[in-house]
């Protein structure tokens, strides 16, 4: 269950910052600043990919969470029954 919540955050982490980048001109100021301008170009080519990975890692963590939680709740407990 750790692993989920450390896999969750990370993904939702990773998405926000990813979209930061990419639907306001941050990452384009930045890099104009030190004097790499010339890499803007590439932005899409980077950021795009990076953004479905984290969407699509954070769907994932959240569906494996939903489904631990899912299963320790409805897990049989075999109190009474006698081996």
């Amino acid at each position: 269950m750790v692993a989920t919540k450390t896999l969750l955050r990370f993904g939702l982490v990773g998405s926000v910052i990813v979209a930061l980048c990419c639907l306001t001109p941050i990452l384009v100021v930045l890099l104009a600043a030190i004097g790499l301008s010339a890499l803007t170009g590439y932005l899409d080519a980077v950021l795009l990919p990076a953004l479905a990975i984290f969407v699509a890692l954070t769907i994932y963590a959240a569906w494996r969470q939903r489904k631990a939680t899912r299963d320790a709740c409805c897990e049989p407990t075999h109190q009474g029954i006698k081996e």
